[in-house]
């Protein structure tokens, strides 16, 4: 399976202390990429330095097969990535429906513009409240809708960091069932997660950190069955 994104012993230091060494990580395309670890990982470090928030202090990152080490953040949207981070950021008072629109207005013609968003609308199970100001929704639904409006730029990447975060037990299982049907259209996602549920039930791959290096991957079932993962990351039982 092609690979669309690849780290290539990348690393970072801040005053001299290193949040992450040589780190090797890919995502096939058409996959659902989980990066998990305990606290302190450097999971939100390697995800920042994707998606160019920071810039490595080592190491390479290559995306679609071109290097994007040095690009800025917006480059690497140009270039097919959409980034959704843990607060939402959609436009509070405007309506659900505007806030699709103006994600996708510089995106499609606007002959398909209605249509598209309807699509995402239902997508979403957010028709019913289209015409609400989105900061009446709750969080999982702005959640959804900044997905939402990741999904307008058609990418070939979802950056996803902790998509769960704040979420009642119901939100949080619709949303692993959102990431799956986009995921079974096609969508190739990395998503920074700590909530081993969520992650059983969407991850195809994962990668697990620890003290800024990868400390195991492999399918979800393999990374489950790891005793070692079971020390570090889930209190030494399957259970927690």
């Amino acid at each position: 399976m092609a690979e669309i994104l690849q780290t290539a012993q990348v690393s970072k230091t801040f005053g001299g202390l290193a949040a992450v060494s040589d780190v090797d990580i890919s995502v096939n395309e058409g996959e659902i990429h989980c990066l998990i670890g305990p606290n302190g990982a450097g999971k939100s470090t390697l995800f920042k330095l994707v998606i160019g928030t920071y810039l490595p202090s080592g190491g390479s990152i290559s995306f679609r097969g071109e290097n994007v080490t040095q690009r800025r953040p917006y480059e690497r949207v140009k270039r097919g990535m959409s980034i959704k981070m843990q607060t939402p950021s959609v436009f509070k008072e405007l309506p659900v429906r505007q806030n699709i629109h103006i994600a996708l207005q510089h995106h499609i013609g606007r002959a398909a513009l209605a249509r598209e968003e309807e699509r995402l609308l239902t997508l979403l199970e957010l028709a019913p409240d289209a015409t609400k100001p989105a900061g009446a929704l709750s969080h999982g639904q702005q959640q959804w809708l900044e997905i939402g409006m990741a999904l307008a730029l058609k990418p070939a990447l979802m950056l996803l960091d902790e998509p769960t975060a704040g979420m009642s037990p119901e939100e949080t299982f619709r949303t692993g069932e959102l990431i799956k049907q986009l995921n079974a259209d096609g969508m190739t996602m990395l998503i920074v997660e700590h909530d081993m549920a969520f992650v059983r039930q969407i991850a195809q791959r994962v990668t697990v950190m620890h003290f800024g290096k990868v400390f195991a991957r492999g399918a979800i079932g393999e990374i489950l069955a790891d005793p070692r993962v079971a020390e570090i990351y889930l209190g030494k039982t399957h259970e927690h």
